[in-house]
């Protein structure tokens, strides 16, 4: 009978310990489920730019490439052997300047051969006017002499062209590139030997759509630069071509800009701006506030939460800090109930107890303060973009003016979510800029 007692006392036991541990992960489980489905997130900091009415220069957006005014490849017009460079690479060179020499030996020996021919055929001419003169010449005689004289004559002049081609000549003044010959080496006609490029003035050709043709005109300022936010170069349009491409539906458009620097090369890759005239009361934002999704283009506005979501956000309730103030209050009560002390130490309780009451009540305020202030959350809204200019866009719907608009952090953020507000962070400088302020 004892063994039935003690086997039975035990079970009973492991019972008990059981059902506890069962009931300690139920209550766990519960505790776990209340906490999470209690507990806010905490608020994302985001930087903000305020939407309002600005100054906008509309534009057209274009890529070309970049020319000299004045740049050609030269090359030889006769056939002969290289006898002397006379520049080097990167030289600049007045207009005329001689370039090249060719072998020009035998050019030489028939020029001199045929002023001797001129001279003698020009010295019978002069003998035939004056045997006229006297009377003792015929015509016939003084026409074949002055015809073998003018034959002179141009003859003379060809082989002086003929000798001139022997030589390469600057046609401008401008820079020469890399020499394509060496002496002594053997050149034909069309033979290129180096090219000449004016660096002072450039023009610059690029392609527009045939809906952009009606906004352009001869003399809008042009900016050409290697980027969008880097457009150094100034100048104007200087032809707009009549006719469009019809299988493109392109118009070619030529502009023009000074380079005295020479920071432009014939041949570059440039993007081009062409500005159009300013406009007023443009709403805009920067370019990283605007996520494209399926749906739509949006943006995040932070507004004021409302005033259920902001009491939930309060840190503290001021219910509590009054309860905090009547607790050591009452505890304050206790020393003078107390009729066994004396009165002095009645009075010295009352002045330590009101200590800690004023100090609750000033923590009290505090909380009190900061929720005064609004909880901020964040409104997802649809707009409508237009034109795109240096890293903003034109909002054309969807914003008004004093809106404020999330500029960072758009990925990790979904509507109705608390948010805190940091500026600091500007996405339209890079990191470095940002390192160094």
């Amino acid at each position: 009978m004892k063994r039935f007692f003690i086997i039975t006392g035990i079970l009973l036991l492991l019972a008990v310990v059981c059902a506890g541990v069962v009931g300690f992960n139920l209550f766990r489980d519960s505790a776990i489920k209340q906490f999470f489905a209690t507990m806010k997130p905490p608020a994302a900091t985001v930087s903000i730019v305020v939407a309002k009415p600005a100054n906008w220069t509309p534009g057209v957006e274009a890529i070309g490439t970049v020319n000299a005014v004045r740049g050609v490849d030269l090359t030889v017009e006769t056939a002969g052997i290289v006898k002397d460079i006379l520049f080097h690479a990167n030289q600049k060179v007045a207009a005329d300047a001689v370039l090249l020499q060719l072998d020009d030996a035998v050019e030489k020996a028939d020029l001199v051969a045929q002023k001797a021919q001129a001279a003698s055929d020009q010295a019978a001419l002069t003998r035939a006017i004056e045997l006229q003169r006297r009377g003792v010449g015929t015509d016939a005689t003084l026409d074949a002499a002055r015809a073998a004289a003018d034959a002179s004559a141009a003859q003379v002049n060809k082989l002086q062209a003929v000798l001139d081609q022997k030589q390469l000549s600057a046609p401008f003044g401008g820079t020469v590139g890399i020499p394509k010959i060496d002496i002594g080496q053997y050149l034909a006609p069309g033979n290129s030997v180096v090219t000449i490029q004016d660096l002072d003035t450039m023009r610059v050709d690029f392609t527009v759509p045939e809906q952009q043709l009606p906004l352009l005109k001869i003399g809008q300022t042009v900016r050409i630069g290697g980027n969008v936010a880097d457009m150094p170069f100034a100048g104007s349009i200087r032809g707009i071509d009549p006719k469009i491409d019809p299988a493109s539906r392109l118009v070619s458009i030529r502009g023009e800009v000074a380079n005295p620097e020479g920071k432009l090369t014939p041949g570059q890759f440039v993007q081009i701006r062409v500005e159009l005239p300013q406009e007023n009361n443009v709403i805009s934002v920067p370019q990283t506030a605007v996520t494209s999704s399926l749906y739509g283009d949006y943006v995040f506005v932070v507004v004021p939460a409302k005033p259920a979501d902001a009491g939930a956000a309060a840190p503290a309730k001021p219910e509590d800090g009054k309860a905090g103030a009547e607790k050591p209050a009452g505890d304050a009560a206790k020393p003078q109930v107390d009729a066994s002390k004396p009165a002095s130490d009645t009075a010295k309780a009352a002045d330590n107890a009101a200590k800690p009451a004023d100090k609750t009540a000033a923590d009290t305020a505090k909380p009190a303060e900061a929720g005064q202030q609004p909880a901020l959350v964040l409104s997802q809204v649809f707009v409508k973009l237009g034109r795109r200019n240096n890293g903003m866009v034109e909002i054309t719907e969807g914003l008004k003016a004093g809106d404020q608009v999330v500029t960072a952090g758009q990925n990790r953020l979904f509507n109705g979510m608390s948010v805190a507000v940091d500026n600091t962070i500007d996405p339209s400088k890079s990191a470095n800029e940002q390192v160094q302020q």
